[in-house]
């Protein structure tokens, strides 16, 4: 391995790109810059000014993780030709439908087929189903780059494990599984990630391997979830707190812990619809997954409904009434609000003729017009007849009772707390949660 990939890259005679600078694709590019020689690809040339000035656009690095770093930011295409090893890091989202939009992925893969060379090598890390890479990647690679895929170029698969907003399970942290299409491809890209990744790599026995175990890994968990979600639904019937009863069996050694919950983000709400997709193309139709699915993304019109009935009870007129929805992210401590189920909450909220205010201290205003079409309040008012915590960010873990009181417009204020860590804490207000 002498003349490897990996060893022109270790002596700085070869770079590394890194295609897609969002959550996934900065954090990496600049540990790889601590070792090796980085060009950092993005096609936003508004964002790629950002980190030239040392400014994580998605507000999760510090400008010190920019620090002795060999990178260099561009949306310029003859500069993404001066790299021999590519890391694909772009979003696979859903449509409308909940079906796979490949758009951004094979858009990006067309332009590193633009700046292939013999030699070269293409990594993919975009949560995809099993197959997406040989099928549908590929095939533009060899066509728009004119070479021969493992003739003259080698192709690998390595899922992203990042946790927005998550300092202990990092990249340097979590085994990172790694896959090639030869043993040749797969020994280089395994050394190559094993200068940043600490906890070492899992050589996975193929490409199709590699992708399926990433989907599962999302899948396995939101199933769990929404077997929770299911049951707080049930035990809301039976007047139970769910968080009471998680609390009691979390006493058995073998009693998986999960919480109730909206599950939104860009994985856990998006991924197992990829593998639903691949399964029916297969001819299987899914229905643990999909059972799993449609509960999950029914549990915001529920929060909004329950809070509805919770006002209604209190005798108010609920046209007239106005709630105040407290986190808009998809979890806690970020500012992601791509695929935020609690848009659902406001929106059964405002089927009602209700009126909801919006405030989150990590979410962008602009960002939620933009995506969404609401606005964020500066800060919380005052006269609600509900207020629902939403998500649990910090800032709001601290506040007691008494500023939840004066936040309502008398003393028939309904909390909802979504997420149960007001529990036990709330006397005097209508308390409901999951």
């Amino acid at each position: 391995m002498s003349n490897s990939i990996y060893n022109k890259l270790l002596k700085k005679e070869a770079k590394l790109a890194v295609v897609g600078l969002g959550y996934v694709g900065l954090p990496i590019a600049l540990e790889f810059a601590k070792k090796i020689s980085v060009i950092g690809f993005d096609v936003n040339e508004e964002r790629v000014e950002m980190m030239q000035n040392n400014i994580d656009p998605s507000k999760e690095l510090e400008s010190e993780d920019f620090k002795n770093s060999d990178i260099q930011f561009t949306a310029d295409m003859d500069e993404l030709k001066k790299a021999q090893f590519f890391v694909m890091a772009v979003p696979t989202p859903i449509d409308d439908a909940n079906l796979p939009n490949l758009a951004p992925l094979l858009g990006a893969t067309e332009t590193v087929a633009k700046a292939l060379k013999k030699g070269d090598y293409v990594v993919f890390e975009s949560t995809v189903y099993p197959g997406c890479t040989e099928e549908d990647c590929i095939p533009i690679l060899e066509k728009v780059s004119g070479l021969k895929f493992q003739e003259d170029f080698m192709v690998g698969y390595s899922p992203e494990r990042i946790n927005p907003g998550d300092k202990v399970h990092t990249l340097q942290s979590v085994v990172k599984i790694v896959s090639g299409c030869c043993d040749e491809s797969l020994e280089n890209i395994a050394k190559t990630y094993e200068l940043v990744v600490d906890a070492g790599v899992h050589r996975a026995a193929s490409i199709k391997v590699a992708e399926a175990a990433k989907i599962i890994e999302n899948t396995q968990r939101d199933v769990n979830i929404s077997l929770i979600n299911e049951l707080s639904i049930i035990f809301n019937k039976l007047g139970i707190n769910t968080f009471d009863v998680l609390e009691a069996a979390g006493t058995k050694w073998n009693f998986l812990n999960f919480s109730p919950g909206l599950v939104g983000g860009h994985c856990i709400g998006v991924d197992p619809y990829y593998l639903t997709h691949k399964a029916q193309q297969a001819g299987y139709h899914s229905k643990v997954i999909t059972s799993g699915r449609y509960v999950n993304d029914s549990m915001g019109f529920y929060i909004g409904k329950q809070t509805v009935k919770k006002i209604l009870a209190k005798g108010k007129n609920i046209q007239d009434s106005r709630v105040l929805v407290m986190g808009v992210t998809f979890k806690e401590d970020v500012s992601d609000i791509r695929n935020t189920k609690v848009i659902n909450i406001v929106n059964e909220l405002k089927s009602f003729q209700v009126k909801v205010d919006l405030v989150d201290p990590h979410a962008s205003s602009e960002d939620m017009k933009n995506q969404y079409g609401v606005s964020l309040r500066e800060s919380a008012g005052s006269g609600y007849d509900a207020v629902i915590v939403a998500v649990n960010h910090a800032e709001y873990t601290s506040l007691t009772e008494s500023d939840f009181e004066k936040m309502m417009k008398d003393d028939k204020g309904v909390f909802v707390d979504v997420k149960g860590i007001f529990r036990n804490k709330i006397e005097r207000l209508e308390y409901w949660s999951l």
